[in-house]
């Protein structure tokens, strides 16, 4: 399916009614999740980085914006490299300019991630357009759907979160 700007959707309302209510609903998620990994290898170009830098910066970012900062330890997880492949990738970040390190823990040792206030300006237009059509479609629903949403994706994310926590603990299907 196609949309009025000639994007493939992938998405087949059809088909996608046929097919049970909560399977409807995982559809729309990985309908989603695609989505946004297209949005990442555009950042990639955009950033002039690979894609695997970009789902890193916008990890860092989203920390950032949070209030959080990520430490490299963290983002290691975040991304599933180790945490000398995630030293050589926040190398190359740092390089482009686009990632500092940061020591503002009392504890000396402790690093976090951050985007250059610079950078920062940059990603905050780059995304505006995309934030604010989420923030009008958001603003079209009632509070209550969006808190029911929000309830669903929380049980989700722990459901997920517990299966990944027992796989971390089973033993490799093949050799390693």
């Amino acid at each position: 399916m196609t949309s009025a700007d000639g994007v493939d959707s992938a998405i087949d309302p059809d088909v996608r009614r046929q097919m049970p209510l909560p399977d409807q609903v995982i559809d729309a998620l990985n309908q989603y999740v695609t989505s946004t990994m297209d949005v990442t290898q555009h950042v990639a170009r955009w950033l002039g980085v690979g894609t695997a830098d970009a789902e890193a910066f916008g990890h860092v970012a989203y920390a950032q914006d949070r209030g959080t900062p990520i430490s490299p330890k963290d983002l290691a997880r975040r991304i599933g490299l180790s945490t000398g492949a995630t030293t050589t990738l926040i190398n190359r970040l740092e390089n482009a300019g686009l990632v500092v390190r940061s020591r503002e823990h009392r504890d000396r040792r402790v690093v976090t991630l951050r985007i250059p206030p610079e950078v920062e300006e940059q990603t905050l237009r780059f995304f505006a357009p995309l934030r604010d059509r989420v923030d009008t479609l958001m603003k079209q629903h009632p509070p209550e759907l969006l808190r029911q949403l929000v309830a669903v994706l929380d049980e989700l994310n722990l459901a997920t979160a517990d299966v990944v926590r027992s796989l971390e603990s089973s033993r490799p299907r093949h050799g390693s």
